[in-house]
């Protein structure tokens, strides 16, 4: 059994790694490190994790959280890549490197996105240890990419599970980018957070400018083609299909992009412009042009958008 290592400001401790049954099976490999549980709190942990034969061990310093609710969705992603590794044994490899060895959510995704975003202009190290401190600084990030991944478990029928949204869906994967992104506009770092930007939308086909606000539990459904602006912001809950753009009327400088209330549906191919306001619960039909505001719990559809019903069927005045 492997161990772990616990750095806890000026103490050093030890946890062993433990399960439900304190034994598993990983393609007749025993059980790693990639279960550790700490039983002290500390704030960072850090793991040497083994690796089954073929591969090198990982010497990489990785997070560990400590929030219940937190680890309890990573292991239910680590049952489910174990689970999928014993129906597809030629994928055993990939769900180890890209999970398995991992020692905390935020590990495995920034590995993940590193790998896919990284290019010749930015190593895929360097990059990873930028997502890294961003979700190691910030606990709001880190609550988002968990309510993310249950927006597409939850709202999404092609999710089979937790595991094939973190590894295969990149509109939850672009969503997660922009994420460390607006940290580092926010602190001021554009020209990283404008080269995390342009990746995304190379790799992902998912343009969101590092300025705009999005909120938790964000379901972009395909994502491919999907545009937002600088200024616009995405409140809790909502859920944007493919080839939509929240975007500026080309009018109108400073703060010229849509808000989108919680728990608002976009159907695809919809094109929501200027600073406009789109009402909490509110439906947008595919292929809509919205020039106005609607109102909470409605329905809009058509060129120009036009209001066709809601909780108390509200209508555009003529």
């Amino acid at each position: 059994m492997a161990a772990c290592a616990v750095n806890s400001r000026s103490e050093t401790s030890a946890t062993s790694c433990s399960m439900a049954s304190n034994q598993c099976q990983i393609l007749n490999y025993c059980c790693r490190s990639i279960f550790c549980r700490p039983r002290i709190s500390p704030d960072l942990v850090s793991c040497k994790t083994s690796s089954p034969a073929g591969n090198k061990p990982s010497n990489t310093t990785q997070i560990i959280l400590h929030d219940e609710d937190e680890d309890g969705l990573w292991l239910k992603i680590q049952e489910e890549a174990l689970h999928d590794s014993g129906k597809e044994p030629i994928l055993s490899n990939y769900f180890y490197i890209s999970i398995l060895s991992h020692v905390s959510l935020e590990s495995a995704l920034a590995s993940h996105l590193a790998m896919k975003l990284g290019n010749a202009h930015i190593a895929s190290d360097t990059l990873k240890e930028i997502l890294l401190s961003v979700f190691a600084e910030d606990h709001e990030v880190r609550r988002a990419i968990r309510d993310d991944l249950r927006a597409a478990r939850d709202r999404d029928p092609a999710c089979l599970d937790y595991a094939h949204c973190l590894l295969n869906f990149k509109g939850f994967l672009a969503c997660q980018a922009h994420r460390v992104a607006h940290k580092l506009w926010s602190r001021g770092r554009t020209v990283m957070a404008l080269l995390i930007q342009s990746r995304i939308s190379e790799v992902f086909a998912v343009d969101i400018h590092p300025g705009a606000r999005i909120g938790r539990g964000l379901l972009l459904d395909h994502a491919t083609g999907i545009v937002i602006g600088e200024t616009a912001v995405i409140a809790d809950n909502v859920t944007i299909l493919h080839n939509v753009t929240l975007g500026g009327t080309g009018k109108v400088f400073g703060d010229r992009h849509p808000k989108i209330g919680d728990r608002v549906f976009i159907g695809a191919g919809t094109m929501v412009l200027g600073n406009v306001r789109i009402g909490e619960g509110a439906k947008i039909g595919a292929g809509s042009v919205v020039l106005k505001d609607v109102p909470p719990h409605s329905t809009s559809v058509g060129n120009p958008a036009r209001l066709v019903g809601g909780k108390e069927s509200p209508r555009y005045e003529v």
